[in-house]
């Protein structure tokens, strides 16, 4: 382990974030704010944020709940259905505050039944998407009832991300929380303009997490923890120099009585604690010296954003989330609760 006692870092993007919305936007939204100076919001709300005017009124209830005391800004993505018009991607490209649309293929994951049916439906829209150089935010997941859970993000690869690539040469596209060895080496080969986000949770654990002892139903995620062979992978190419690989945490809160359930929900939350969680997983393979890039610069460079100026501190520090926060009217359980973690945010560093 590494003796550093301080990490002081540009400060982060989060390329992938769940937000929610009402009385839960309100409390989850201060977590990530709290790290991050900008996000890509999913859009998968209820119903899901499909149009230029839905993303609009989201961004608008975001900064409302954003407390005065943090610098946050919010990027808004469109949620792609099979009724997607290429009309409504011009529009969002125009609105100056859209930065990208987001694949669902349909019950891949939470809030997705509204997802596409068939990638053939959205070909309008995603050719617009290359004309207007939007992102695509893919979960990478093939959904048919055959398809072992497990090799879900592998057959994806195959039967739709791989030959799309093709198709769309000019399309940039970030495949998103990738889990498996096979996703790596996919992004590693393909065409210029793919890249990939990798969470806390997949760089940390592998899906005995989700077994020790008993169902443990806040490590159940999608896409789900992989083998341990697949977490080296995920390691290996986060903390190296290719600039393909990038922070999204996929932090995802849900209300506890959701997770503990017989048909519990998929999503960890992470965002109280991101920055630490990513850098554990970093000194694991003694390469914190490549935490900055991952989380601060890599994705802002493929968004074509300006790298932040700023910067924050982490300090070594052992310290154990709560068992719960609160969560509107109900709490949530993050991830490494009553566990310890040994970095500490402490936000904004003044030389």
């Amino acid at each position: 382990m590494s003796t550093l006692q301080t990490l002081i870092l540009r400060r982060p993007d989060d390329f992938h974030v769940h937000l929610r919305d009402g009385e839960h936007l309100a409390a989850a939204l201060p977590f990530t704010a709290r790290q991050f100076a900008r996000a890509v919001v999913m859009p998968n709300l209820k119903p899901p944020v499909t149009t230029v005017e839905l993303a609009g009124e989201y961004r608008q209830r975001i900064l409302r709940a954003l407390p005065d005391t943090l610098n946050f800004q919010p990027l808004m993505t469109l949620y792609l259905t099979d009724n997607t018009t290429a009309a409504e991607i011009h529009k969002a490209k125009a609105s100056g505050f859209i930065i990208g649309c987001k694949l669902y293929p349909a019950g891949a994951t939470t809030h997705s039944d509204a997802g596409v049916t068939a990638i053939e439906n959205i070909y309008p829209a995603l050719a617009a998407m290359q004309t207007e150089d939007l992102v695509l935010q893919v979960h990478g997941e093939a959904t048919a009832p055959d398809v072992d859970v497990f090799d879900r993000e592998a057959v994806f690869i195959d039967q739709v991300l791989a030959p799309l690539t093709q198709r769309f040469p000019k399309l940039r596209i970030v495949f998103e929380h990738l889990t498996t060895r096979a996703a790596v080496e996919f992004v590693r080969q393909a065409r210029a303009g793919v890249a990939a986000t990798i969470t806390p949770q997949h760089l940390l654990h592998n899906r005995n997490a989700i077994f020790q002892g008993g169902i443990r139903p806040h490590y159940y995620c999608l896409p789900i923890l992989k083998r341990e062979a697949d977490r080296q992978a995920l390691l290996a190419a986060a903390t190296s120099d290719n600039p393909r690989f990038f922070l999204g945490t996929d932090s995802a809160p849900h209300a506890k009585h959701t997770k503990e359930n017989a048909c519990g929900c998929a999503g960890m939350f992470s965002a109280h604690a991101a920055l630490e969680l990513y850098a554990e997983a970093f000194e694991q393979v003694g390469k914190l010296e490549r935490l900055e890039a991952f989380a601060a610069e890599r994705g802002a460079d493929f968004y074509q954003l300006p790298r932040n100026t700023t910067k924050v501190i982490l300090e070594r520090e052992t310290w154990t989330p709560p068992p719960r926060y609160l969560y509107g009217n109900d709490h949530l359980v993050p991830m490494r609760a009553e566990q310890p973690i040994h970095w500490r945010f402490r936000g904004e560093h003044h030389a």
